[in-house]
């Protein structure tokens, strides 16, 4: 197992250099963070000294080798429009995203397995009927829409949630107030995440159902309850996984859009913001750091496979 994670880890160091190099040359693309300060009070002069004091003026690759040399470093930089270090804006920031992403994965693995298993023990009734049709519409609702239904429904017509911050302005917050806060963007993220997982927990355990092993189980008068929640589903977990893992970097990506929503401080916010604004090093930071979610993502699916499988052999 060792062995296999160090080679996963030796192999992620070129992936990363070359997500970066494609994440460089598409911000490089976009146009210049300069091109946001020009007006009729900054004159083009002083625009320019602006570009040769920040090394804007170099080719690209040249600009890459220097952030990527800051980078080993430890540099990630600073911000050009706050000028606060990159890598204490993503410290402040990265707290609310991960809280907000774990409670969301949490929830909608509460909601997507007990519902999975149902709809297939249960296949073909109203109730399976029912939770497939409502995993279609949980994953195929856009999670705005879905956010700003929930603002105008617990917010403006009935008045029991806040719509926006982590806490309410002007106090110290406390548990209960963070959990209010949390209720309407952890409850779109879970939704969007159970309706997949729904479908593929259900497909998983209708196919080990239908196992010779399970019927062999089911005729020594093994209870339902271990032939479904022992037998059948540990052995319906590694395609699970598989989606499971896959769903983090999704989830990472999907916070951007509902923190903006909410006004969520995590990365979202931050994340938007700089590229509104062409933070070049704020952008590249965040970027870095989803690059590495996806990694360890997949890393830890695969960990998982063995875990769930003690057959399946690391090499």
């Amino acid at each position: 197992m060792i062995k296999y994670i160090m080679k996963r880890i030796l192999i992620a160091i070129p992936v990363l250099i070359g997500i970066t190099v494609i994440d460089y040359a598409i911000m490089c693309m976009a146009g210049s963070p300069l091109e946001m300060m020009q007006g009729p009070r900054i004159s083009e002069a002083a625009v320019e000294a602006k570009e040769i004091a920040l090394g804007l003026d170099k080719p690209f690759y040249i600009q890459y080798f220097v952030w990527l040399g800051q980078l080993l470093q430890g540099n990630l930089g600073y911000s050009m429009k706050s000028f606060l270090p990159v890598g204490t804006m993503i410290a402040e920031h990265i707290g609310p995203t991960l809280l907000l992403m774990g409670v969301s994965m949490l929830v909608g693995l509460l909601l997507a397995v007990p519902a999975g298993i149902y709809s297939a023990v249960h296949q073909y009734s109203k109730g399976d009927y029912s939770i497939v049709t409502l995993s279609f519409l949980g994953s195929s609702i856009p999670g705005f829409f879905l956010s700003l239904l929930l603002i105008y429904l617990f917010t403006i017509k009935l008045g029991w949630l806040p719509s926006s911050g982590m806490m309410t302005l002007g106090t110290e917050g406390g548990f209960i107030d963070i959990v209010q806060h949390m209720i309407m963007p952890v409850l779109v993220l879970a939704v969007s995440m159970a309706g997949t997982n729904i479908r593929y927990i259900r497909s998983a355990m209708l196919e080990i159902l239908q196992a010779d092993y399970i019927r062999t189980a089911r005729a020594k008068g093994i209870g339902r309850f271990l032939v479904v929640h022992k037998h059948a589903l540990r052995n319906a977990l590694i395609p699970i996984v598989t989606v499971i893992g896959m769903q983090i970097p999704m989830l990472f990506g999907g916070a951007v859009v509902i923190e903006q929503v909410f006004s969520w401080p995590g990365l979202g916010l931050m994340t938007l913001s700089a590229i509104t604004s062409r933070d070049y090093p704020v952008i590249m930071g965040v970027c870095l750091l989803s690059a590495v979610v996806v990694l360890i993502g997949n890393l830890l699916t695969d960990i998982l496979y063995a875990v769930v499988d003690p057959t399946i052999q690391m090499q």
